[in-house]
């Protein structure tokens, strides 16, 4: 069973300018307990999409469903993370971590229950009294991946959560993921525009065309897992890191034609 299915989704926004496409009949199934990452270049919908799963954007056309059920707005069953982190600065980790399961009125010791085993396994146990402003971009980020879970969520939606993080920080963020993955099996879809951090981390890659962004291809990553460091360098990784950008610049390149051949 899919976990995620996306059926005929379009998305147009009205700006001064008139109407843009954002996205145009996108069509995609993204099994259960399946790590998919989504590339494409710099505004082609992949982030639209994402929030249009997450139930934050209302498609035009289409229609998005998790485990069977369409979806109309937020819900519990996805946690989501952003680049930005978006923590409460006024609240401690522990209490970041906390404010789902507070929303839902759950007892004050399940609370701390959850959020005891969280912070253990992202490695904040003792910055539970800390203050976002008093932590690293990576450890902010780990909060912000504790916090989505702690709801319990079947989908986790993560829009370039990396993207910020300086090159040694996010190589460690990736290799943390992963561990998590394997712990957790959530079903992971996950925007990024950086190719090598789609292969590392994915069990597929889709890859989207240039606005208006269309499904282009999908292609399963069969490098074994678990996966290390070392793989960038194999031949296989070098084969599928050639093919998706060739794919990403073939359309990067028609649009730049289409558009020089306008009148």
């Amino acid at each position: 069973m899919s976990s995620i299915s996306v059926s005929d989704v379009s998305m147009v926004f009205k700006t001064r300018r008139g109407r843009v496409q954002a996205i145009d009949r996108v069509s995609l199934e993204i099994p259960d307990a399946h790590f998919a990452c989504i590339v494409g270049a710099s505004g082609c919908g992949k982030s639209t999409l994402l929030n249009i799963m997450g139930g934050l954007v209302r498609p035009t056309s289409g229609t998005v469903q998790v485990d069977g059920r369409q979806i109309h707005g937020p819900g519990t069953d996805r946690g989501m993370v952003f680049q930005s982190y978006t923590l409460f600065p006024w609240l401690r980790v522990r209490e970041n971590v906390e404010f789902g399961p507070r929303l839902k009125s759950m007892a004050k010791e399940e609370r701390r229950r959850i959020s005891d085993r969280l912070l253990q396994e992202m490695g904040l146990a003792d910055f539970a009294r800390a203050y976002p402003k008093e932590l690293s971009g990576g450890m902010k980020q780990r909060v912000a991946i504790a916090r989505a879970l702690a709801n319990d969520p079947k989908v986790l939606l993560m829009d370039e959560p990396f993207g910020a993080l300086d090159a040694l920080t996010r190589a460690a963020a990736q290799r943390f993921l992963t561990g998590i993955w394997e712990q957790h099996r959530r079903t992971i879809a996950f925007v990024t525009h950086d190719i090598d951090e789609a292969i590392f981390l994915g069990d597929t890659v889709y890859t989207m065309t240039p606005r208006p962004g269309r499904l282009r291809e999908v292609i399963p990553v069969d490098i074994p897992r678990p996966r290390t460091l070392d793989e960038f360098g194999t031949p296989r990784f070098g084969e599928l890191k050639r093919h998706i950008l060739e794919l990403i610049i073939e359309h990067e390149n028609r649009g730049v034609s289409q558009t020089a051949a306008a009148p």
